[in-house]
């Protein structure tokens, strides 16, 4: 029986990765579920799993989960220090880290050097610190599993071929809620508008993030570690079905995509069986239903947290931490009705405009490059508003 570890069990990787090890309990153990602030699901979680190890990063809510957890066998921890003990615990086999932010950072790298294969949803590990965190997977031989349907499809059209012979790799985007709106009307888009995607169920950061196009940015700069690419070799082609994942081509211009319907549990649970498959009663693909398939370029003149993520990508250095930092600065400002939608990619522009790059950098380096873009990014937002 596999045993794994969830970071952030109550976001909508967590409960749907809890969903799925439910219908394969007889293949998985949870050992231990960590939360934010969300008291009540976690303690749900915890005592429906029978885990180990509850964690919730709020400490001021610590008190009140070993209250709601009293009698269990079930050990409360609180903290940051408390995430990174679930993530190395030594009787674990998967931690699955689909924290949201930079703070996934630290427990993917304490996972890698406990010797505790990843599977990935954390977006900001491979943004900030992909090299670092590649070079310790590649040092201590652990695997670093995308979960992201994007990055599990290259993944999985990548099995049984060879790195050398990859052309390049295309991401498809789903184009957002926005795809065919002009950019005067942009100006004017609500906060509910920008959540409601049409096709996948998500969180709200990744959800405006998609609407931005700066969620494929990110995917950009992820898939340049994850697959050892250059950034010239990664193409961005929106698709607004969301039924081709992404795609590979091949130097011989075979190009191979793995197809499915939008369903996050589907590379949920890839991860989690890997290297095996199993079946599922998840809704298979029919394509005679489904109609037609349409592609089409990224608009990147509305949209230009693309081409801004694929710049930070080659700056390369603590410039990609910046731009993470920035967005998520901006993308927080206007969920909370203090900006426009189209002024979050202008706060990005004027944040990474003012950063001097470090290159090579250690964690220290990109943490503080982190908290310095958070700063300005706050500055900024505040001035334009």
């Amino acid at each position: 029986m596999k045993k794994i570890s969830i970071l952030g069990a109550t976001g909508s990787i967590g409960t749907q990765t809890l969903e799925v090890i439910d219908y394969l309990e007889e293949e998985i153990s949870v050992t231990a579920v960590t939360a934010n602030n969300s008291v009540d699901l976690l303690a749900q979680q915890a005592q429906e799993f029978d885990v180990d190890y509850a964690v919730i990063m709020n400490q001021d809510h610590q008190e009140k989960l070993e209250s709601l957890l009293a009698g269990t066998q079930t050990k409360v921890l609180s903290g940051l220090e408390g995430i990174l003990k679930v993530a190395t615990l030594t009787n674990i086999d998967l931690v699955i880290n689909s924290l949201v932010g930079s703070i996934g950072v630290r427990p993917t790298l304490a996972a890698i050097r406990a010797g505790n294969d990843v599977g990935l949803a954390n977006k900001e590990t491979l943004v900030t610190a992909g090299q670092l965190v590649m070079s310790e997977a590649d040092a201590h031989d652990v695997s670093i599993l995308p979960v992201d349907s994007e990055h599990n499809a290259i993944f999985q059209a990548l099995e049984g071929n060879q790195r050398k012979d990859v052309e390049r790799i295309i991401l498809t985007a789903s184009g957002g809620p926005f795809r065919e709106t002009s950019a005067e009307k942009l100006e004017e888009v609500t906060v509910d508008e920008a959540l409601d995607h049409p096709n996948w169920d998500m969180g709200g950061k990744i959800t405006i993030d998609s609407a931005t196009l700066m969620n494929k940015g990110l995917e950009v700069i992820e898939a340049k570690w994850l697959f050892d690419l250059k950034f010239d070799d990664i193409d961005v082609v929106v698709h607004s079905q969301s039924i081709v994942h992404s795609l590979v081509e091949y130097e011989d211009h075979s190009t191979l995509a793995e197809l499915g319907m939008p369903d996050m549990k589907v590379p949920i649970q890839y991860v989690l069986t890997y290297p095996e498959r199993k079946s599922n009663e998840l809704e298979a693909l029919d394509l005679a239903q489904i109609g037609e398939l349409t592609f089409e370029e990224p608009r990147t003149n509305s949209f230009p947290c693309l081409e801004y993520a694929y710049q930070a990508g080659k700056a390369g250095g603590t410039m990609p931490a910046v731009l993470n930092a920035a967005n998520e600065v901006a993308v927080a400002k206007f969920l909370q009705g203090d900006l426009k939608f189209v002024q979050i990619p202008e706060i990005i522009a004027e944040v990474i405009e003012e950063h001097q790059v470090i290159n090579k950098p250690e964690l220290e380096d990109i943490l503080q490059a982190d908290k310095w873009a958070r700063e300005i990014a706050e500055k900024v937002g505040d001035q334009c508003c």
